[in-house]
C-alpha cells in the first residue's frame, strides 16, 4: 500500500465542449512558470487531449480509465506517475458523471475522483446563462455526496460584469467559490474536428495558444486559491497493484510516431521498457527505411487518411515493412496502423491511395462513427493471445475494412450484443481496430518483448 499527500486536482464540467483542455493547459502552463512539476492525467481513453497536457506541462500525460483498467491499477498508475511531482492536475471526459452506463458510474470523471480522493474544480461554461448557474453547481455539489466539489471557474463569460454577477449568486446560493473566468474570445477556442480537437503533432500555433490562455488567466483567476484547493485534498492510502513484466528478455521495437500515428498510451510504451524492449521512434510519413535493428514494429492509431498521399508514396517504407513481414518479424497494428496495412485507402474525398498492402482489401472513409468501449475475445493462438482470452479495449473510427475475404483469419470476437468478429490475423501480424491499454493486461507487454526477442535484427537487406 501507497500512502499519498500529493495536492491534487481533478478538472471537471457538466458536459463536453465546455472548455476543460483550456483550462487544464492554462493551468499547467502557469504552475509550471512556477517551478512546479505537474503530473498531467486525462480521465478516459483520449488520445488528443494528452497531447495538449504534454505540450503545457512539458512531461507526457498519462490517461486513467476505471472501465479498462481496474480501479486499483488505476490508483497505482497514478501513484507511479506521481513520483517525482509537485501536484497532479486530472482532466475528466465529458461531463463528470458520464461514464460506461446508466446503471453507474464506472469509468466516469467521478468515480476516478472517488478513487483518488480529488477536489473538484467544475468548468462552466457560463455564455448563455447567468443565475441559472446557481442551480446548476448546487445539483452537481449535491449529486454524490462522497464527492467534494471545490470550486468553479466560469468560461466564455461575456466579460468582468457578467463574471462578476455568476460569481455573487454561486457563493451567495451554494457556498462554492468561483476561482475565476476566462473570456468568451476566438483566441482561447480551440479547433476541432470529427474525433475532437486537433492533436498537436499536427501543424497548428499550439504554443502560442496555451501562452494566449495563461496570459489572460493570469488576469482572469486566483492561481494561488485553486493551489490551494488542491493542497487541500487529504492523504489517501492507494492499493499497491503494479504490472510485473520483466521477462529476462531484450528487444528493440519500431514505434510509429508522427503527424499521421500518434494514438499511443505513454504508459504502454512504459511497459514494454519494462519488458525489456529498446524502443526506436520512426515517421511513415519522413522515414524511408525502418530503423536497424528492429525486431518488431508498433503501428498505432493516429489519422493516416489526412495523409494518405504522403503515405502512399513513401514506397521504399512499404517494402521494409513487407520484407520484415516476410522475415517473420511481429507486427502490431491498432486502427489507423491496420488501414495503414491495407492495399489502398480510399479518403473522404473517394480517392484511393496504395499503402502497404499486407492485408487484402481497402480502409474506406465514410460518414459513419464507430465508437465505444469493447470487450473482446481472442479468437486465435498467436504470439500476443492465448486463444480465449478476454480483454477491455475501445475503438472509434470512420473508417471500414472491405474487401476482406471472408476465410481471412480474424483476431477477435467482440463480447457485445451484436457479437461481431474484428480485426485480422496473418502469420505473426496482429490488426485490429480495437485500441489497447497495456496496463489492463500487463502480459501483453512481456509476450510482444518476448516474441521480438526471436526475431532477427532489421539490418536492411532481410
Amino acid at each position: 500500500m501507497t500512502t499519498l499527500t500529493l495536492p491534487r486536482l481533478i478538472i471537471a464540467a457538466p458536459m463536453s465542449s465546455s472548455g476543460k483542455t483550456t483550462v487544464m493547459a492554462g493551468l499547467l502552463t502557469a504552475l509550471s512558470s512556477r517551478g512546479l512539476r505537474v503530473a498531467p492525467f486525462k480521465v478516459g481513453p483520449d488520445y488528443i487531449d494528452p497531447t495538449y497536457h504534454t505540450l503545457a506541462a512539458h512531461r507526457p500525460a498519462s490517461n486513467l480509465d476505471t472501465w479498462l483498467l481496474p480501479p486499483q491499477r488505476v490508483q497505482t498508475l497514478f501513484a507511479y506517475r506521481t513520483q517525482n511531482a509537485d501536484i497532479a492536475l486530472i482532466e475528466g471526459m465529458m461531463g463528470l458523471f458520464d461514464g460506461h452506463s446508466s446503471q453507474d458510474d464506472t469509468g466516469s470523471t467521478a468515480h476516478v475522483a472517488r478513487l483518488l480522493e480529488a477536489p473538484i474544480l467544475l468548468v462552466l461554461d457560463a455564455s448563455a446563462m447567468a443565475s441559472s448557474a446557481a442551480p446548476l453547481v448546487r445539483g452537481f455539489r449535491d449529486f454524490d455526496s462522497r464527492l467534494r466539489l471545490a470550486g468553479v471557474v466560469l468560461n466564455r463569460v461575456g466579460g468582468e460584469g457578467h463574471a462578476r454577477w455568476i460569481r455573487d449568486v454561486i457563493e451567495r446560493h451554494v457556498g462554492i467559490p468561483v476561482v475565476g473566468y476566462l473570456p468568451n474570445e476566438p483566441r482561447l477556442s480551440l479547433p476541432e474536428r470529427a474525433l475532437g480537437l486537433i492533436p498537436t503533432w499536427e501543424a497548428g500555433r499550439w504554443q502560442d495558444w496555451s501562452n494566449a490562455v495563461h496570459q489572460v488567466m493570469q488576469a482572469t483567476m486566483d492561481i494561488d486559491q485553486i493551489m490551494s484547493l488542491a493542497c487541500s485534498a487529504t492523504p489517501i492510502v492507494l492499493a499497491d497493484d503494479a504490472p510485473a513484466v520483466q521477462t529476462g528478455a531484450h528487444a528493440t521495437i519500431a514505434v510509429a510516431r508522427d503527424a499521421a500515428f500518434n494514438f499511443l498510451y505513454e504508459d504502454n510504451l512504459d511497459l514494454l521498457r519494462a519488458a525489456g524492449a529498446e524502443l526506436l521512434f520512426f515517421s511513415p510519413l519522413e522515414d524511408h527505411a525502418l530503423p536497424q535493428a528492429t525486431q518488431a514494429i508498433y503501428l498505432c492509431g493516429g489519422f493516416p487518411e489526412r495523409y494518405a498521399s504522403r503515405l502512399a508514396s513513401n514506397i521504399a517504407l512499404h517494402r521494409d515493412i513487407r520484407r520484415a513481414f516476410e522475415a517473420r518479424m511481429p507486427i502490431y497494428a491498432e486502427c489507423g496502423g491496420l488501414m495503414y496495412l491495407t492495399e489502398t485507402l480510399v479518403d473522404s474525398d473517394g480517392t484511393a491511395h496504395r499503402m502497404v498492402g499486407l492485408l487484402p482489401g481497402q480502409s474506406v472513409m465514410t460518414s459513419q462513427l464507430t465508437i465505444g468501449y469493447r470487450t473482446v475475445c481472442a479468437r486465435q493462438q498467436s504470439w500476443l493471445w492465448q486463444k480465449g482470452e478476454i480483454i477491455r479495449g475501445h475503438e472509434f473510427h470512420y473508417s471500414t475494412w472491405q474487401g476482406r475475404p471472408d476465410t481471412f483469419p480474424q483476431v477477435y470476437e467482440l463480447l457485445q450484443a451484436e457479437n461481431r468478429l474484428e480485426g485480422g490475423q496473418r502469420e505473426q501480424l496482429i490488426a485490429s481496430y480495437i485500441h489497447l491499454h497495456f496496463w489492463a493486461y500487463p502480459e501483453l507487454a512481456a509476450r510482444f518483448v518476448a516474441a521480438a526477442g526471436k526475431s532477427t535484427p532489421w539490418n536492411g537487406k532481410l
